[in-house]
């Protein structure tokens, strides 16, 4: 009991990295059974379509409720209870005291609070799939009024997001308290790692935007138990009778308070991304990042940035010309400081001598998957193209490549990366390999018919892939395509699992640095002790110090004299 409900910063990082991983399995399994509706619409799911219950299936074909239950429920596990926990609480809470030279959180307690209520959060949002009515339904944006008239499980998803919510306003504050104030003699600002510099600014980005959309969720909860109407406007009708407690409430205030986070939630899933990327191209590559206190102050105007572009999501709710001017200016704006701190990584490549290690080719295949997201991404910042493209597979297609072959590439670098760090043990190279080919490859196949079939004006969230549209005959290929490059990206996971489990038990043992890296995570026992190191280490030098002309060795770790 005690180890599980441990203080020490390192086993709450496990914890939030093995369990946002397993919702990541959840959300993904998801995923492939849309895959087969898509691909194959009222046809029977194969093996395990009579397993699914006769209120989501009839005859082992799925019903559209079951549809749309599927697919607002793996939006909100894949970003809510998998990516972000996995980025910030797993990566941030094992990372961020051992690279600023802490022995650990500067709140423990509050730390392993910050768990525990994300644990609960994630367990009653999954339970929502067994109420009466099943789970939420109305997308893992959940816009009202048909959220608030939505079946029970829509209630579970926003007591659910109050806990998720909660747990990440605590976790912020430890981060953000932990960098401030227990960096080690001599770490000053710009000798942090520039993951230390990501984590803090998607620590303040957490604390900023997330209570907006808690407030909002009250609001819906307040509506849907209560007989208000923050959300419900005067004249609805609901089953052929007007609603009892609708009138003066607006549902764009629930759009403006979701996007008000979710705009500054795609950094929350990106900086860490960067930071992680950062970190193992620059020990790969034997030589100083290229731009550092460029990508620094590039990661700080991102995060200022991000809080000002959120109604470009909602161009199409008649904001007025001047409004959307304004946010296509600013979202704009806020594509400059992406392309530094990706133009900084590239430029760090120039004139390296690149080690193509596991974690670096997933490094390496993020910068091309996170430039073609954010290219993408520019059509949907003017007003004039996303009036066409918006809710068409194009959007679908742009995020997927900034949250799928983009952050989690990054986040499959880090655990390669990291991980004899954390267990002592090397993870095999050969499958590891295996396990990056496959995903590439297949994770393409995915998602890049999704923007042809966009351009061709297909519509997401169609229960039949679009099939009963003339427009759409034509791109029922891709459906079947993807669906296959899906099932065989599942398949290929199973590497990486087992990679995993056999990697932990017999693994070739690791050295206390076996990177030969400079940052102070490498710098303790392997794995670390309680308490992190021996000795408060002083720190003299630079984050990457590497590849020093006149040094004995390639590297000059930080806290050597």
């Amino acid at each position: 009991m005690r180890r599980w409900f441990s203080l020490d910063h390192k086993i709450i990082g496990l914890q939030y990295a093995v369990t946002s991983m397993v919702f990541l399995l959840v959300g993904f399994s998801l995923m492939m059974l849309l895959r087969w509706q898509l691909a194959y619409p009222k046809q029977p799911i194969p093996l395990i379509g009579a397993l699914l219950g006769s209120r989501n299936v009839t005859n082992g074909i799925m019903l559209p409720e079951f549809y749309n239950q599927l697919g607002a429920m793996h939006g909100t596990i894949m970003i809510f209870l998998g990516v972000v926990p996995l980025s910030v609480g797993g990566f941030g809470n094992y990372l961020v005291p051992l690279q600023v030279g802490a022995a650990d959180m500067a709140f423990p307690r509050l730390n392993m609070l910050s768990y525990w209520i994300y644990l609960a959060g994630g367990v009653v949002m999954l339970a929502s799939f067994f109420v009466p009515g099943g789970a939420p339904n109305s997308g893992w944006t959940s816009y009202p009024p048909l959220a608030d008239i939505a079946t029970a499980g829509q209630t579970f998803w926003l007591i659910g997001m109050v806990f998720l919510i909660t747990s990440s306003l605590l976790g912020s504050i430890n981060i953000i308290v932990t960098i401030l104030q227990l960096r080690a003699p001599g770490m000053t600002f710009m000798r942090l790692p520039f993951l230390v510099w990501a984590q803090l600014v998607t620590a303040f980005l957490l604390l900023l935007a997330f209570p907006p959309l808690e407030s909002a969720a009250l609001m819906q909860l307040m509506d849907r138990l209560a007989g208000t109407s923050f959300f419900l406007p005067s004249g609805l009708v609901v089953g052929q009778k007007a609603a009892a407690a609708a009138g003066g409430g607006n549902p764009l205030l629930w759009q403006h308070l979701f996007w008000f986070l979710a705009h500054p939630e795609v950094y929350v899933l990106i900086l860490p991304a960067m930071g992680i990327v950062a970190e193992v191209i620059a020990n790969n590559i034997r030589k100083p990042l290229w731009g550092y206190r460029l990508m620094v102050w590039s990661a700080m105007f991102l995060g200022f940035m991000s809080m000002l572009v959120w109604a470009h999501h909602m161009f199409l709710t008649g904001m007025g010309t001047t409004m959307s001017a304004f946010f296509q200016t600013t979202t704009m704006i806020i594509s400059i400081p992406s392309v530094i701190i990706l133009t900084s990584l590239l430029m760090s490549l120039w004139g390296g001598s690149i080690r193509f290690t596991t974690p670096m080719l997933f490094a390496l295949a993020f910068l091309p998957m996170f430039g073609l997201g954010g290219l993408t991404g520019l059509p949907l910042g003017l007003a004039a193209s996303d009036i066409h493209l918006h809710d068409t597979y194009y959007v679908v297609g742009h995020f997927h490549y900034i949250v799928a072959p983009g952050t989690i590439f990054a986040l499959f670098a880090g655990v390669y990366y990291w991980f004899p760090k954390v267990t002592g043990r090397m993870m095999d190279d050969r499958l590891g390999r295996l396990h990056f080919i496959g995903s590439f490859i297949c994770m393409n196949a995915v998602f890049m018919p999704m923007f042809i079939q966009g351009l061709a004006g297909l519509n997401r969230r169609l229960y039949d892939g679009g099939i009963t549209y003339a427009h759409a005959h034509g791109l029922q290929k891709w459906n079947v395509m993807q669906g296959w490059a899906a099932w065989t990206l599942g398949l290929v996971q199973i590497l990486f699992i087992v990679n995993v489990v056999v990697s932990v038990r017999r693994g070739a043992p690791a050295s206390d640095n076996p990177w030969d890296a400079t940052t102070l995570d490498w710098a303790t026992a392997t794995p670390p002790p309680h308490g992190n190191f021996a000795a408060l280490p002083t720190v003299y030098r630079g984050a990457y110090e590497y590849s020093v002309p006149g040094s004995a060795r390639d590297f000059m770790p930080q806290h050597e004299a």
